[in-house]
C-alpha cells in the first residue's frame, strides 16, 4: 500500500488503485459516451429556454457553461471574474464568448457553432471605461438576438449584473432570470451522466481510501485534506468546493475548516468531500472515522450509529413521486439532545456542484421550502449530522440516482459498522 501502512479495514484498501499501485486513475468512459452526455445536456438547456418561451439563454455561471459546452477555461477564477460567457438560442447556434487568448479551450468542442471573443466590462478589465466596454458587449448581444431570434425579444440569464440587465432592457430586450432554467435542466441526467458521475466517485472512493491510510496520530487535519486534493488532481479532476475536515473536539460543532491541529489517536476524524472531479461532476459524500483505527468509545459508537438511523431513515424516502412535503413529513426525527447540533439539510441535488432540489431538514422545512417531487434521473445526497453537547459530531452522507422504481447508491465506501 502506499506510504508501506497495513489497513485495519481491507474493505477500505481495496479502494485505492489496483493492487495498491500509487498510480492515477484512468477513465474506462469513451468518447462516445461522453458526446451523448454532452449532446443532452445541451439539448436540456434549449428545451428549458424553448418552454419559457425566450429566444436565447446568456450563461455567466461557470457550472452552466461546463453543462452547456464541457469547457472548463479557469473555471475557479471566472467564479468571481465574468469574462467569459455563452449564448444558446433555443433555436439558434451555441456560441462560446472566450477571453483574448483562451478560445484555444475550447476549440473542437461539438456542441459549440461558433466561437468569439469575449467583450470584458467589469471595473476590474475596463476601470473608468466600463460602461464604453459594456455598450459594446449588450450591441453584440442584441444584434445576435435580432438575427437569429425569430423576433423573439426575451433572454434568460443566469448570473448578470444590474446594470448588464438594464443594458439589454435598453436595447429593446426582455430580460428573464435564467437560474431556474439551468438548475431545472440539470437536475434530469440521462444514462451516460451517470457513466459519468460513477466515475468521478470511484477516483473520490479512492482519494477517501488515502485520506483513511493517513489517518494516524501526528498528521494533521490540513495533510489530511491534502491526500483528497491530490488524488484528484491526478486523476483528472477539477476541484474541492469547501475544506470540510476535522478531528476530535473541532467536529462539533460543524462547518469547521480544516487547520493545522494534529489528530490524536481516538479522536473522531469527520470529512465532507465536495469533491468536482473528472468530467466536472461533483461527488459530495461524508464519512467519519477514529484517528489510529481505535475502537469507538461507547459514546462514539452511539452517535455514529444515530447518524446511521437517519441517513438509512431518509434513504429509503427517496423515491421517483415523493413530494419534497411528503418526504419531510416521513423523514427521520432528530432527537432533542443532537436538534442544536444538526444539519440543516435533509437532502439536496448533486450533478456538475450541489445543484437544486434542496430539502431542509424538518426542524428547519417552513412555507420557503421549494416545491417539487423526487423524478427518475436525478441525483441527491442525503445528509446526516449527529453531535451533542461535550461530544464530537458525526458526519455522513451518501449520493444516490433516482430511478424508474426506487432509487440506486452511486456510493459505497464503507461504514464504520464492523
Amino acid at each position: 500500500m502506499t506510504g508501506g501502512r497495513v489497513f485495519k479495514d481491507r474493505r477500505k484498501a481495496a479502494y485505492l488503485n489496483p493492487e495498491g499501485a500509487d498510480r492515477p486513475l484512468k477513465s474506462p468512459v469513451s468518447r462516445e459516451v461522453l458526446d451523448r452526455a454532452r449532446s443532452h445536456r445541451l439539448r436540456r438547456l434549449r428545451e428549458r429556454c424553448a418552454d419559457a418561451d425566450c429566444a436565447a439563454l446568456l450563461l455567466y455561471d461557470p457550472g452552466n457553461i461546463r453543462y452547456a459546452f464541457d469547457c472548463s477555461n479557469m473555471q475557479v477564477w471566472c467564479m468571481h471574474n465574468p469574462w467569459r460567457y455563452a449564448l444558446v438560442f433555443a433555436d439558434g447556434p451555441a456560441i462560446m464568448f472566450e477571453f483574448k487568448g483562451g478560445l484555444k479551450q475550447s476549440e473542437g468542442l461539438p456542441g459549440i457553432d461558433e466561437l468569439r471573443t469575449a467583450r470584458t466590462w467589469t471595473f476590474m478589465a475596463a476601470g473608468d471605461k466600463a460602461d464604453a466596454a459594456m455598450a459594446g458587449w449588450a450591441d453584440e448581444i442584441a444584434d445576435l438576438v435580432r438575427i437569429h431570434g425569430g423576433g423573439n425579444r426575451r433572454i434568460a440569464c443566469d448570473r448578470l449584473d444590474g446594470a448588464g440587465a438594464h443594458a439589454l432592457e435598453a436595447r429593446g430586450l426582455t430580460y428573464v432570470e435564467g437560474g431556474r432554467l439551468a438548475e431545472i435542466a440539470r437536475s434530469i441526467k440521462s444514462g451516460d451522466e451517470i457513466a459519468l458521475m460513477r466515475w468521478t466517485m470511484r477516483v473520490c472512493e479512492a482519494a477517501m481510501a488515502r485520506v483513511y491510510e493517513h489517518s494516524v496520530p501526528g498528521a494533521t487535519e490540513r495533510e489530511l485534506w491534502a491526500h483528497l486534493h491530490f488524488e484528484n488532481a491526478r486523476s483528472g479532476g477539477d476541484w474541492l468546493e469547501t475544506k470540510l475536515l476535522t478531528s476530535g473536539p473541532r467536529t462539533n460543532p460543524w462547518y469547521q475548516e480544516y487547520s493545522d491541529k494534529v489528530c490524536e489517536a481516538g479522536e473522531m476524524i469527520a470529512l465532507d468531500t465536495d469533491m468536482v472531479g473528472p468530467y466536472g461532476y461533483c461527488a459530495d459524500v461524508s464519512r467519519s472515522w477514529i484517528c489510529g483505527y481505535a475502537p469507538m468509545s461507547d459514546r462514539q459508537r452511539r452517535i455514529y450509529e444515530t447518524a446511521l438511523d437517519q441517513l438509512r431513515h431518509n434513504l429509503d424516502l427517496v423515491r421517483p413521486g415523493v413530494d419534497f412535503a411528503e418526504f419531510n413529513e416521513k423523514s427521520w426525527r432528530i432527537p432533542e439532545p443532537h436538534i442544536p447540533y444538526r444539519y440543516t439539510l435533509a437532502v439536496h441535488g448533486v450533478g456538475m456542484a450541489d445543484e437544486w432540489p434542496v430539502v431542509p431538514l424538518h426542524v428547519d422545512w417552513s412555507d420557503l421550502a421549494t416545491s417539487g417531487a423526487f423524478e427518475p434521473g436525478m441525483v441527491v445526497s442525503v445528509e446526516s449530522l449527529v453531535a451533542e453537547l461535550g461530544s464530537e459530531s458525526v458526519k455522513l452522507e451518501t449520493q444516490m440516482l433516482v430511478t424508474e422504481t426506487g432509487h440506486q447508491r452511486l456510493d459505497s465506501f464503507p461504514f464504520e459498522t464492523g
